[in-house]
């Protein structure tokens, strides 16, 4: 990202889990600074509903507003930095990804963003999967539990680690013969 917008997008985005049309009409009437969130009109419901935000997009945020100033009452707090001011639309922020894809060698869209808010959040210990499901503001537990597929490194770690512990001997009781335990339970 090449300036204070775009990293703050990016970090709302990613942190938020806000979809990318909810985040594109924020307010600034709608952030919460201390309180590290934001409220969206949602894709569902159409009403106002707080999503977190992370101290980095908050900063950014700051950032950007100070070198471009405050938006004029009732209007997004994105807009275009070029040309006659003017909200942000969804295809220019495409753009905006599009040009660091380029850069990157990457092929992310925006909704991309949304999944990797979920995969971490899902992914976090500390946060349980309704947790999540209210953060995203999905209507069923099914839609938030595709993001808690299990990671291949983590498997790859976890299994290393099961390898890694001391094997337990067995004991069987007396009276059974070794060969039959051998068949069943090999050596």
């Amino acid at each position: 990202m090449t300036c204070d917008r775009d990293r703050a997008l990016l970090a709302f985005y990613v942190s938020s889990g806000a979809r990318a049309s909810e985040l594109l009409q924020l307010r600034l009437e709608h952030v919460d600074w201390a309180g590290m969130r934001i409220w969206v009109v949602s894709k569902g419901s159409q009403t106002l509903q707080e999503v977190p935000a992370s101290p980095e997009a908050v900063a950014y945020l700051a950032l950007y507003l100070d070198e471009h100033g405050l938006p004029q009452d009732d209007q997004p707090v994105w807009r275009a930095l070029h040309g006659r001011p003017r909200p942000l639309t969804y295809s220019a922020m495409r753009a905006v990804l599009n040009r660091a894809n380029v850069k990157l060698g990457t092929n992310w869209t925006l909704h991309d963003l949304r999944h990797t808010a979920a995969a971490r959040m899902a992914g976090d210990p500390e946060l349980s999967i309704v947790e999540v499901q209210a953060v995203l503001r999905h209507r069923h537990l099914s839609t938030t539990e595709r993001y808690t597929r299990i990671r291949v490194e983590e498997l790859i770690d976890k299994l290393q680690e099961h390898y890694a512990r001391p094997q337990v001997e067995r004991h069987f009781s007396p009276g059974y013969d070794p060969a039959d335990i051998q068949a069943v339970f090999g050596g």
